[in-house]
């Protein structure tokens, strides 16, 4: 997955936006939506890699079962990865990852914001 790839599937979400809140690193791309974080990269760091909010049972798994996936980089490592864009994760595993790290800080913001977002998962937890 190329730096404008990853760029690309991470403001293809509703409500997703850029931002670049660390001046002491300027380079630290985050994506937020809600205010809240649920990507961060350096997109022009070689490696590629990003921070993605994952379910903990998940994360585990995900890092067992796959050595460019480990726990989050200076984040939780319990509810987060850092995974390394080469070309041995499937460009749609790293879609799916980045989707559900989205859902996972969606599915926290309150009812209202789900609902502008007009989020799927809104009226599941309606």
């Amino acid at each position: 997955m190329t730096p404008k790839q990853l760029r690309d599937v991470c403001l293809s979400f509703n409500g997703a936006g850029e931002e670049f809140p660390f001046p002491r690193n300027p380079d630290l791309s985050t994506f937020k939506v809600g205010g809240k974080i649920f990507a961060i990269t350096a997109l022009g760091a070689k490696p590629l890699s990003v921070s993605l909010k994952c379910e903990p049972d998940l994360a585990v798994r995900l890092r067992a079962e796959h050595a460019a996936i480990v726990g989050g980089y200076h984040l939780n490592k319990r509810h987060w990865n850092t995974v390394t864009l080469d070309t041995s994760l499937p460009h749609d595993m790293v879609r799916d990852m980045i989707e559900d790290s989205y859902d996972l800080i969606v599915a926290a913001l309150p009812r209202l914001t789900r609902l502008k977002l007009d989020w799927p998962g809104a009226q599941a937890k309606a």
